[in-house]
């Protein structure tokens, strides 16, 4: 579960964006996403090659 303590004075604006960022660090947006919509195999097959070989890439570099 995702928390992030507000520090005293601190505007709730900048609370709410250190929160989105953890949230989006952790996956959980994507992981949502891939829960609402179902998904063919053949398409998970295909996103999983794709982020494969673009990790791939990003070693090389």
């Amino acid at each position: 579960m995702t928390k992030v303590r507000v520090k005293a004075e601190e505007p709730f604006e900048k609370a709410l964006r250190r929160f989105k960022k953890k949230c989006n660090k952790e996956g959980l947006m994507q992981r949502l996403k891939e829960i609402k919509y179902y998904e063919k195999p053949s398409e998970r097959r295909r996103r999983k090659l794709a982020k494969a070989i673009s990790r791939a890439v990003m070693e090389e570099v």
